[in-house]
């Protein structure tokens, strides 16, 4: 019975066996299917792979040619033109000032930010050929260029009058004392401070003398009554502070000192500062570096900063017409190309960038460094890598011919005395041969007269502008540089060549351990990453002097309202509400 049992329980157990060895036979052909499936699609996906691989690399080796032929034009520009005009509400300013505002500016021409408007457009004039809303006083200008045909009268220079202590009119007295290597925003902040707070603007005070060892001062520089002038629907502009009678005696006011936050917002102005002034008559603002926002959520006030770096300073005639002669002259030759060589002292010192020169060279750039910043410890190989120094000059050519310029290539270089003597130069020499500078262009022989330097910074700055082709090789604080990027985008676009020293550090370093296979190519596809002078949104740090987009841009036909373009009678509109003003004060009086 149990036998029966078992063995029934056994043939039950079989059956149970073979249920299982049948169920794992279907289990593994599935497993087998599952995995033939799995391959198949591996297979795919790798000759998918390489073929995509295959077809990516192949548009990366057409992609990194570039066509020299279109630098030489403009960039694109995406239907964007420039225009600081105002676009909305923009009252002219009151007829009473809450004080005056006197600025101290310090550093180099570019630095102070200086800019030729009436040389720019003569020579824009021959090569625009499209039709620019950018209506601003004093411009005269085919309606084929980039501005609109417009012939204004001068406004009268506004001067506010004076009396007895009790009838005068309270001071801002704003001194801007600070690092020279950074203010050449401080007249467009000035400007800027001076609408925010209703104060009249002083004429502002150029520092030249300690950097430039030039007295000459901004009327031996710029060209007032067009400063003046041009700025009159924005702010209200004298020559100079008048003196105010106390006690039968004539004496100037006492301003009271502040020292603003850095990047102060408006409200600081509006509150703090302009509260000190109404209480003090007078304040005196120190340090100004950096002591206004530079990103404003107001466009008008952004553009209004354009106005004043693009159109209201203007070289004086003499200035503008050595220029222009230079320019003329390098133009009758065909193309050309400006670089900003900063292989200088300054700014070796400033990086720290020590290793590639003789041990008393380096003696040299360490002490310099020592004696004007900050004591920081700086290791040569790791600046290097992260793209801290300025490109050599070799570099530089490198970099020239991998993108396809070849040994004909005119060059004007813009650059101080060479750091390192002339064997830095060679090499770059060797492979562009046609080089020129503005005392080896100029025949009239003002600049070889000229000692002080501020002529030449001038010059170059405009034979820079005008360029088919700006090259920078270090714009980390260089003004120089900045200001012009930020220059010929505002003029058109214009090609600027930027190189991007973090992403080409690598690959130069790897050409100096004789790693020189694909150099050219590596070279091209970093370039052809950079932006060549077309519209781009602006990232920081990228300075609002250097990329002034979109706030200082306009479009014919905007989706966006705020992309406008202003009116064409704008001019008529701001003149129309200044002389309402101006009939309002005297019938007042």
């Amino acid at each position: 019975m149990r036998r029966g049992v078992d063995g029934g329980m056994f043939r039950r157990g079989g059956g149970h066996h073979r249920q299982q060895l049948k169920q794992l036979s279907g289990g593994v052909k599935g497993l087998f299917g599952r995995l033939s499936i799995a391959v198949i699609v591996l297979v795919i996906c790798t000759v998918s792979f390489l073929s995509t691989t295959k077809s990516t690399n192949a548009i990366l080796s057409q992609s990194s040619k570039v066509d020299v032929g279109k630098l030489w034009d403009t960039a694109a520009s995406g239907g964007w033109r420039p225009s600081s005009a105002p676009r909305y509400d923009w009252p002219p300013p009151p007829n009473e000032s809450n004080g005056y505002l006197r600025v101290r500016c310090n550093g180099g021409l570019n630095q102070q930010r200086s800019a030729s408007l009436g040389f720019v457009m003569k020579m824009l004039e021959k090569e625009a050929s499209a039709p620019l809303l950018m209506p601003m006083p004093n411009l005269t200008y085919s309606k084929y260029c980039f501005f609109k045909l417009m012939r204004l009268k001068f406004a009268q220079t506004y001067r506010v009058g004076w009396g007895e202590e009790g009838n005068r009119t309270r001071y801002l007295w704003r001194w801007i004392l600070s690092n020279p290597g950074f203010p050449y925003g401080q007249i467009c902040n000035a400007v800027l401070a001076a609408r925010i707070m209703n104060a009249t603007l002083v004429l502002p005070e150029l520092d030249a003398n300690s950097f430039w060892h030039d007295d000459s001062g901004f009327q031996g520089i710029y060209d007032v009554e067009h400063f003046i002038t041009s700025l009159r629907y924005d702010v209200r502009i004298v020559e100079s502070i008048p003196e105010i009678k106390r006690n039968g005696k004539t004496k100037k006011m006492k301003a009271f000192q502040i020292r603003p936050p850095r990047d102060a917002p408006i409200s600081w102005y509006t509150s703090d500062a302009l509260g000190k002034m109404k209480e003090h008559g007078a304040i005196y603002l120190t340090p100004f570096s950096h002591r206004l926002a530079e990103e404003i959520d107001n466009p008008e006030y952004q553009r209004l900063r354009c106005r004043v770096n693009y159109h209201a300073l203007r070289f004086k005639p003499h200035i503008m017409k050595l220029s222009n002669s230079i320019v003329s002259k390098l133009r009758a030759q065909g193309h050309f190309m400006t670089i900003h060589l900063r292989f200088e002292m300054d700014m070796l010192a400033f990086a720290g960038c020590f290793d590639i020169f003789s041990p008393e060279e380096q003696k040299i750039l360490k002490k310099y460094r020592k004696e004007n910043f900050a004591e920081k410890k700086l290791v040569y190989s790791e600046r290097r890598a992260i793209g801290k120094c300025p490109l050599t000059p070799e570099e530089v050519g490198l970099i020239l011919r991998a993108m396809g310029f070849d040994n004909s290539t005119r060059i004007y270089l813009a650059a101080g005395e060479l750091f390192g003597g002339d064997r830095f130069m060679k090499p770059f020499r060797s492979m562009f041969p046609h080089l020129e500078n503005h005392r080896t262009v100029d025949t009239s022989g003002e600049l070889a007269e000229n000692k002080n330097g501020i002529l030449g910074s001038a010059v170059d700055y405009m034979v820079c502008l005008l360029s088919d082709i700006f090259m920078p090789t270090y714009d980390g604080p260089s003004n120089f540089a900045n200001n012009l990027m930020g220059h010929r985008l505002y003029y058109g676009f214009r090609t600027t060549l930027r190189p991007d020293r973090k992403a080409l550090a690598p690959i130069f370093i790897d050409r100096e351990k004789g790693k020189k296979a694909g150099f050219e190519e590596a070279v091209r596809r970093v370039m052809l990453n950079t932006n060549f002078g077309g519209p781009h949104k602006r990232v920081s740090p990228e300075s609002f002097y250097t990329n002034s987009w979109p706030e200082c841009f306009c479009q014919m036909s905007a989706k966006n309202p705020a992309d406008q373009c202003p009116p064409e009678n704008i001019l008529e509109i701001l003149d129309s509400q200044l002389e309402s003003t101006n009939s309002t004060s005297v019938a007042d009086k």
